[in-house]
């Protein structure tokens, strides 16, 4: 795993370097296909001490990427917060992984027919297919859409960028907006 650690108003001396390389070293023994890791430091200069030290974790592994984000008033709190928090995200991803291989196994021994040619278990199969009109509209009106439909997000035609964008809802009860592009 190659891990890079980045520092912003942080210096990253060896004893933090060796700090965030052991807590994220250990992940690899629970997820090995973990390509490349990046951990940035941050300190900020917050009234409040308890989110002074933020650490963020993000993680490519197998086409696959996780992230995690913790802030504390200690640095090697916050490596440590965003190390289990990070394998919390590993397990949930790894059970995922399982339950799918589970599901794939029990409608493949329930099929009438078995074909010579079956595609492996960890294939995404995708099951349905929807097309829907992308409503030319503002990501404000797509927002309202939304809310009317009940949903977690909405795909519409942005008429400000020309665009196919998406809304959704955030956690913190504000939305969000996604905006493609290409490189």
């Amino acid at each position: 795993m190659n891990l890079t650690v980045h520092g912003k108003n942080v210096a990253i001396s060896d004893r933090v370097q060796d700090y965030v390389e052991k807590k994220v070293g250990r992940l690899e023994k629970y997820l090995p296909q973990i390509r490349e890791a990046r951990a940035e430091l941050v300190r900020s200069e917050t009234r409040a001490a308890a989110d002074r030290y933020t650490a963020q974790l993000t993680i490519w592994a197998s086409g696959q990427i996780l992230r995690a984000e913790e802030s504390s008033e200690d640095l090697f709190a916050s490596v440590d917060a965003i190390a289990d928090k990070m394998y919390r995200q590993i397990e949930r991803y790894k059970g995922r992984r399982f339950k799918n291989k589970r599901r794939n196994a029990a409608a493949a021994a329930a099929a009438v027919e078995l074909s010579a040619t079956q595609l492996p278990d960890d294939l995404v199969r995708i099951v349905r297919t929807k097309q829907f009109v992308a409503e030319p509209m503002l990501p404000e009106e797509a927002v309202e859409q939304m809310e009317l439909l009940g949903h977690d997000f909405f795909v519409f035609y942005n008429v400000d960028t020309r665009s196919l964008n998406i809304v959704y809802g955030r956690r913190d009860g504000n939305y969000g907006l996604l905006q493609p592009r290409t490189n």
